[in-house]
């Protein structure tokens, strides 16, 4: 095919001829989609009713829970749908929209990660300011602000990417549509503005991990220097997994959009697309919302109540 107009549809990454095999790649995805629809819907139910939630750090969980809905349901179920009607086959229209609805989600939430660990900063080292510096207003603009930032590079991206002749075929060797498999059927010469702004994107991404890292360090000192051994333990074990889950979505995000083509395999492309885009929105109810104790009750009393 010659150019990006004449294509109708692409196709995504073939499975195995074996039907188990297809099932064994559904259920995986059910097993992973289902957990996280729970959590997260647990958390929006429960900060929507619950007035006592309706606080800054809240307020960024209930718009983070939105976020990691986004990502799932973008990247996930078309490839469990075609898995079980056993076709490759996605609208050239659909792919755009993959793309872009999984930036701009991906994007803010990132940016709404870097915004978090502000607030734990705040919370933890300057906890009388912390009315102040995140009042209620103030969170609903930095959360505005977050998709914001979301919203505008995805839109950049997506119309950038779709504008590229595509002089290689239409097929995407990834289970959902990313902007390095549709870069490898792109014209070698099309591609470099889009590389370019990628490694921009990086450069930006690069220096909010600083910011992140910073604030962290921060924590760090402020929570050696509790004097209570189990309010040390509890700083540790609510606000560090956070970093963990932060540092493999930037880590695996960028190797795989800037990871040079001798290395490049399907087998890696898949891993890295699984850690970043599917293991962190699943794993982030466990992490942000679901150990809080305050919305521990919450959910209590949501259920109890629907019983």
């Amino acid at each position: 095919m010659s150019n990006g107009s004449s294509i109708t549809h692409c196709l995504l990454l073939p499975f195995p001829d074996m039907q188990e095999l297809q099932l064994w790649h559904f259920w995986l995805f059910v097993g992973i989609s289902l957990p996280e629809l729970l959590g997260n819907g647990l958390t929006i139910t429960s900060t929507a009713c619950n007035q006592d939630l309706h606080t800054p750090m809240y307020i960024f969980l209930f718009n983070l829970s939105h976020l990691d809905l986004g990502c799932i349901f973008t990247a996930v179920p078309r490839s469990m749908a075609n898995s079980l009607w056993d076709t490759r086959a996605i609208s050239y229209t659909a792919c755009a929209a993959q793309i872009f609805f999984f930036l701009f989600f991906i994007l803010t939430e990132f940016s709404l990660l870097t915004i978090l660990s502000h607030d734990c900063y705040v919370a933890i080292c300057k906890p009388l300011l912390y009315g102040t510096i995140l009042g209620s207003r103030a969170c609903v603009h930095k959360a505005a602000a977050a998709w914001g930032i979301g919203f505008l590079p995805a839109l950049l991206h997506t119309t950038n990417v779709f504008s590229l002749p595509l002089c290689q075929g239409n097929a995407v060797e990834q289970f959902f549509c990313e902007i390095p498999q549709i870069l490898k059927v792109s014209c070698s010469h099309s591609y470099l503005r889009e590389v370019g702004l990628l490694v921009v994107d990086t450069c930006l991404a690069c220096g909010c991990s600083v910011l992140v890292v910073r604030s962290y360090v921060q924590i760090l000192r402020a929570v050696l220097r509790i004097p209570s051994e189990q309010g040390c333990h509890k700083a540790f074990s609510t606000r560090f997994p956070h970093r963990a889950v932060l540092s493999l979505f930037v880590s695996t995000g960028a190797f795989a959009c800037l990871k040079s083509p001798p290395i490049s395999s399907p087998s890696l492309d898949l891993v890295l697309s699984v850690l970043y885009s599917v293991v962190p929105p699943a794993v982030n109810p466990l992490i942000y919302s679901l150990r809080n104790q305050e919305l521990e009750d919450a959910v209590r009393k949501l259920v109890t109540g629907c019983v």
